[in-house]
């Protein structure tokens, strides 16, 4: 563990950048507060001296208590400042680690993203980055003043006497031994506490997040009980722990510190055989009383090594995680805007979810991805978008493959509006102006009119200043989908895809929103994917995807004269809107 330690501590100290002076700042300032905290034993020893040879100089004890007064005045702002620049190095240091850990999100396919819980994400990179502020703050001036000056201390005690430089350090072995049985099955204990403290916090997540739900579907009780387990076992890892080291942590504390145990009758038998002076005994007590708690301060810290360490590893992996590898500029120009997949395989957990798929989307074209639930239709728009990988094939956009195309090339000629579109808590002036950063006042609400969008936002309470709360929670499913609408257009890409954009949308402004898009597309290529197989009529081409391949392509009129999937769908999609208006 140790290796891992200092490894833990160099990669925090490597994150620093030019703070990193302000660390060794720390560690200077820290010494001179070590040595001023040090020094007034030597006065007060003095003083001892003095008063047992019966000196009655009483400018002498004065000077020697400013003295004391000014080392301890020294000790105090020295210790203040080294505090204070260890804590401004520390949190940089933090700042930096998050702001590269989010970084390292956008560039990760989403797929690695969306696969680990939300909860446990948060969890790492907020409260647990956030828990090595301690540590990492306190770490060098403590251990700086933890281990020199008792060591000065000892040193300055075997000058007067060896003999009770060793009584003084009787205890330790019996403390230490103590403190080894304290740690033993530490890790694997350590380890499932932070199994369980992760697991707890994707549950409460979960349980937070779809409490609507749970109260819908008369679900609190079960759910309930799930939270409670995983709370009870986060407990319960804590507890457990704690109940095997008590006994032993509270040896260890109680024996180490105990130097007065040996001092005081070995010292007193010296004393009275004249090996040791008064004086030089008394000075030994002085010096030894607090001789090894400043050690056992250290050693208080190696619960919070042991936590950096694991919040580092865990950090580390969010790092070190395989990213879209893109170049940073284009290298070859891109010759038109046609898109073309060529036998794209891709897998999800081990499990391929796309076989092989091939077509050409020529540039200005309208085509649809239409077919079963789980098919595969938004994974090979995903792809298109650069949201991920495929594992196999390529898909190239203006005759260059994506992988040779930098990522935000990418995100400024792709606009992506998926039905699980999120809103930030911003205005919703702001939300739509995310699609283009530049835009003016009346360019987003210009965009947002032509989209069907500019009636109901009026009819906010403040209207495009109307905040939308996290996730757009303040608004219904269809308005944040046509706000989100709105930004894509306000983006003005080249390529569009709406992916079930329009899921949430009641059938009069679906029908608002498809005018619009017709509209602002005009130009552009437009990949919609859709259940409702009437709004995509239209496309100059679809494509019907089955179990990750194509099973069918062509126009509407020629894929129902085909008599196939895409046949006895429609049947289906025209039977239900029959229902519906029946209803």
């Amino acid at each position: 563990m140790g290796k891992d330690r200092n490894g833990s501590f160099g990669w925090l100290l490597s994150q620093s950048g030019e703070r990193k002076g302000k660390f060794v700042i720390s560690v200077v300032l820290a010494f001179f507060s070590m040595v001023c905290g040090i020094a007034p034993y030597y006065f007060i020893a003095r003083i001892v001296r003095d008063l047992l040879a019966g000196s009655t100089d009483k400018s002498a004890y004065v000077i020697n208590c400013a003295i004391i007064l000014a080392l301890w005045l020294g000790h105090s702002l020295f210790h203040a400042l080294s505090t204070a620049n260890s804590h401004l190095a520390t949190f940089h240091t933090l700042a930096v680690i998050r702001k590269r850990a989010l970084d390292k999100l956008a560039r990760q396919p989403l797929g690695d993203v969306i696969s680990q819980p939300s909860g446990a994400l948060k969890s790492t990179i907020v409260e647990r980055i956030d828990s090595i502020e301690t540590t990492l703050a306190h770490i060098l001036p403590e251990f700086t003043t933890g281990i020199g000056a008792p060591v000065i201390m000892l040193g300055y005690v075997f000058v007067i006497s060896w003999k009770l430089g060793l009584a003084a350090l009787i205890t330790v072995p019996l403390g230490i031994v103590c403190y080894m049985l304290m740690m033993f099955g530490y890790e694997e204990n350590y380890n499932r506490a932070v199994r369980a403290t992760k697991a707890l916090n994707a549950v409460t997540t979960e349980y937070i997040n779809g409490i609507e739900v749970i109260k819908v579907f008369g679900k609190a009780q079960s759910s309930y009980e799930k939270f409670a387990a995983a709370a009870m076992e986060s407990a319960a890892s804590f507890v457990d722990w704690m109940r095997k080291c008590n006994v032993y942590m509270t040896f260890a504390m109680c024996i180490m510190p105990a130097t007065m145990l040996s001092v005081l009758p070995i010292g007193g038998i010296m004393t009275i055989n004249g090996t040791v002076s008064t004086a030089d005994f008394i000075t030994v007590i002085i010096l030894t009383v607090g001789l090894i708690e400043p050690l056992i301060r250290v050693m208080s810290y190696s619960d919070d090594i042991a936590q950096m360490d694991t919040i580092v590893s865990e950090v580390r992996r969010i790092l070190d995680a395989p990213e879209m590898v893109r170049p940073d500029r284009l290298e070859k120009p891109l010759s038109g805007g046609d898109i073309v997949l060529d036998d794209v395989r891709f897998s999800y957990s081990d499990k391929e979810i796309l076989h092989g798929i091939s077509m050409t989307v020529h540039k200005g074209e309208f085509i649809a991805l239409v077919g079963p639930s789980g098919s595969g239709k938004s994974t090979v728009a995903r792809l298109i978008a650069s949201l991920w990988d495929a594992d196999g094939g390529s898909i190239s956009i203006g005759g260059v493959n994506v992988k040779d195309i930098p990522l935000d090339e990418c995100n400024q000629r792709i606009a992506y509006v998926s039905q699980d579109n999120y809103l930030f808590d911003l205005s919703v002036r702001e939300n739509i102006r995310l699609g283009r950063q530049a835009a003016t006042d009346s360019e987003v609400e210009e965009a947002a009119k032509r989209c069907g969008c500019h009636d109901f936002i009026m009819g906010l309470d403040n209207g495009y200043d109307t905040v939308a709360g996290s996730s757009g929670g303040r608004l219904s499913g269809g308005e944040r989908q046509r706000i989100a609408i709105a930004r894509a257009m306000l983006k003005n890409a080249d390529i569009i895809i709406l992916d079930e954009a329009t899921a949430y949308t009641d059938p009069e402004n679906e029908a608002v929103i498809q005018r619009s898009v017709a509209r602002l597309v005009e130009g552009k290529t437009l990949i919609v994917i859709a259940h409702r197989l009437s709004t995509v009529k239209n496309a100059d081409r679809l494509y019907v995807i089955s179990d990750g391949v194509i099973a069918e392509e062509g126009r509407h009129e020629e894929l129902l004269k085909k008599g196939g999937l895409y046949s006895s769908m429609w049947a289906a999609h025209i039977s239900a809107k029959d229902g519906e208006d029946d209803v």
